[in-house]
């Protein structure tokens, strides 16, 4: 069942009431890959077509979504963004989260962190420092490059096709190291190499001196990538070889959270 299809076979009758119909819509276009046309929301739905577009109306003036430039596509907006994103880091599965990252430091000695892709930047839900005084700090609420980051690239690879062109048309592919892939073609090339081996690496393309491997937080194996479990590491004390030497507990550590947010 895909998840157009899961929105759509809510109980009849709670789907009934106003509130959780306006839910249902704005689920509805958000798990689309692009935006969508009221003719298609009509469609996807089942809605009347009356119905359909009052409730649009509603979502549009409550500011959760909007018209592209063309006014007839509907997207998420920015306050929709911030409001799923305060959701991800005070939901009850935080304090398990946390605790899974908590033994994952401690499992590999260097600091570890939970991230989501939030519009064209990864946004940082939660954090464990190592003990270790050579650190970046980089706290819950921060936010990181796409084409740079290991997690940006791995919600990259994962994306889409249509909304993965999107964005990668509005990168500027600033160059913040030697080593940043400052080019659309050199990161689709990367893009492709994280699909088929499952991970991202960051090999001090963000900050010198600095390497992070990604890997995805999904429901199932074949499922959308939800979050990134990541090691960061300082080269001169975990080099990027020795980090992926670290991907199984990783992975592990990515099952555990994936557990805990559903």
């Amino acid at each position: 069942m895909n998840a157009v299809d899961s929105i759509l076979s809510e109980d009849s009758e709670l789907a009934a009431t106003p509130g959780l119909r306006l839910m249902q819509l704005l689920e509805l276009v958000c798990t689309a890959s692009e935006p969508l046309t009221l003719v298609e929301i009509v469609r996807m739905s089942g809605q009347p077509k009356p119905s359909v577009h009052r409730m649009l109306q509603q979502l549009e003036a409550g500011g959760l979504l909007a018209r592209g430039g063309d006014g007839r596509r509907y997207a998420i907006t920015p306050r929709l963004m911030r409001f799923a994103e305060t959701v991800l880091r005070s939901s009850s599965a935080t304090g398990v989260r946390h605790a899974v990252l908590r033994q994952l430091v401690a499992d590999v000695g260097e600091t570890c962190n939970l991230t989501a892709l939030s519009g064209a930047e990864v946004i940082y839900l939660d954090r464990v420092e190592t003990a270790f005084p050579l650190r970046l700090e980089l706290g819950p609420g921060s936010r990181v490059p796409l084409h740079c980051s290991a997690s940006g690239k791995l919600f990259l690879a994962h994306l889409p096709a249509p909304q993965r062109a999107r964005l990668l048309d509005g990168l500027g592919y600033e160059r913040f190291t030697a080593h940043t892939l400052g080019s659309r073609e050199a990161l689709e090339a990367e893009l492709e190499r994280i699909r088929h081996e499952g991970h991202a690496v960051d090999a001090e393309e963000f900050i010198e001196g600095l390497v992070c491997v990604a890997v995805p937080v999904r429901d199932d194996a074949h499922g959308p990538v939800r979050c990134a479990v990541a090691l960061q590491a300082p080269e001169v004390r975990m080099s990027l070889p020795q980090a992926l030497q670290q991907l199984d507990k990783l992975r592990v550590a990515a099952q555990g959270i994936a557990r805990a947010m559903r």
